[in-house]
């Protein structure tokens, strides 16, 4: 017998194992109760059409923040992934087939809701020959047809780093494309699936600016084990294909299969990470413990536009 293996005597009335202990949260990942006169339109018009939002799903700290700017993500393509990574919350397993009517749909619900932002996300659909791009491009256009005027972000997959894919979601006009690195390259292979490399996520940031992508977008959770050190090199990376806007933000476990929580970063800390991002070049970067990949998305990509324009002049 292995020392792994080892069999600890029981105590009478002690069970035989005990599960590990979630670190107790800090009072700074605290949260007000969502409110605000927008907040509460979108939830009212959103139940009316029969619509639950990416935000709502995910339990999104800043729901009511994001929605009172107008701001609103989708998850397009289903609800079930076709990876499994051990930080998500979404269902992995086989998908249904594809809504050909979604695209239309989704942009006359984006309509309704009066967004002046939108942010389009999906699972991963490694069963589809494109992974989806043509159908996240058709919504896309879809968005942009029935609201000229209105900012349009896409959070994709790495579509294994298929160019012909990435060519596609480009050619669709989106106003950032946002593909998130997660983690560190040395917690990759712990943190996400498989089929999703560190190398390949820079690979496919580095196409979507060859690929005339206006701006690009990736994020980092922190609080799965990784060092100072370790978050500088990824920033760093980040920097070398020319990412333009990074988010960083807590790691939460959402349930008892999900990776721990491995420790609570402060909002100091934050701070720290976002003052070094920015002297490493980044345009824009939200930090914080409560920030997610799409935090204030309608402030930041328009923000780095008017720095551009301003800077041109």
């Amino acid at each position: 017998m292995t020392g792994d293996q080892t069999m600890i005597e029981k105590r009478p009335g002690e069970p035989t194992s005990k599960a590990p202990q979630r670190l107790a949260k800090p009072e700074w990942l605290k949260i007000r109760p969502p409110a605000g006169e927008r907040y509460t339109y979108i939830k009212q018009r959103a139940r009316q059409l029969g619509l639950v939002t990416v935000c709502e799903q995910a339990h999104c700290p800043n729901l009511a923040e994001c929605w009172s700017h107008g701001t609103a993500t989708f998850m397009a393509m289903g609800e079930i992934c076709t990876r499994s990574c051990r930080f998500c919350n979404v269902k992995s397993g086989r998908p249904a087939p594809l809504d050909s009517a979604e695209p239309t749909k989704l942009a006359a619900i984006i309509a309704e809701l009066a967004l002046d932002y939108v942010v389009l996300t999906s699972v991963d659909r490694d069963d589809l020959p494109d992974g989806g791009a043509a159908h996240l491009a058709a919504t896309v256009r879809c968005i942009r047809e029935r609201l000229p005027a209105i900012g349009i972000e896409i959070l994709i997959p790495d579509f294994r780093g298929d160019r012909s894919c990435l060519a596609v979601i480009c050619a669709s006009g989106p106003k950032v494309v946002a593909h998130n690195i997660e983690t560190t390259e040395a917690l990759t292979p712990l943190v996400r699936d498989a089929r999703a490399g560190y190398q390949q996520s820079l690979a496919v940031l580095r196409l979507l600016k060859a690929l005339g992508a206006p701006l690009t977008k990736s994020s980092l959770m922190l609080g799965l084990g990784e060092s100072a050190a370790d978050v500088m090199k990824t920033l760093k990376d980040l920097r070398t294909v020319d990412c333009d806007i990074v988010t960083l933000g807590q790691y939460l476990q959402p349930g008892p299969r999900h990776l721990p929580v491995k420790e609570f970063l402060s909002p100091e800390r934050f701070a720290n990470y976002r003052s070094l991002a920015l002297d490493l070049g980044f345009g824009q970067v939200a930090a914080g413990p409560l920030v997610r990949s799409s935090y204030r998305a309608g402030e930041l990509a328009p923000a780095l536009n008017e720095h551009d324009h301003s800077g041109s002049d």
